[in-house]
């Protein structure tokens, strides 16, 4: 069951690193992924920046945490998912948003995430 669990953890991770290294070399191609229109200027940099380093954030600390045994590391990124999801839907209730689907990946990512702090840790 933890080969598992740890499957379920590394995949999504390899995707968010993949993602947020796509964001450096090629925000082109990734911004329409997320229904965004490339920005011009301060504003290009903003979502280079803030995007890439969602991103690979997220993949970087699950790995860390596969890797190190470590329960804390797994925190973050739930944490950085479920407040997305949170976005999500205040975007949707309070600014005429579309609810957009990739919630329900956000937040069966941030629950995987804290189940595996409490299966795989091998120390706190």
């Amino acid at each position: 069951m933890n080969k598992v669990l740890s499957a379920l953890v590394f995949l999504p991770a390899m995707l968010f690193v993949v993602t947020g290294l796509r964001w450096l070399v090629d925000p082109a191609g990734v911004a329409p992924e997320f229904g965004l229109v490339l920005g011009e200027g301060l504003g290009l940099s903003s979502q280079v920046g803030d995007m890439s380093g969602f991103f690979l954030t997220l993949g970087i600390c699950m790995l860390v945490a596969l890797v190190t045994g470590r329960r804390t590391w797994y925190y973050p990124p739930a944490l950085l998912l479920l407040l997305t999801a949170i976005g999500r839907v205040i975007a949707w209730l309070l600014h005429d948003a579309a609810l957009a689907p990739q919630i329900g990946v956000e937040v069966l990512v941030a629950l995987i995430l804290l189940v595996a702090s409490r299966r795989l840790a091998r120390e706190a």
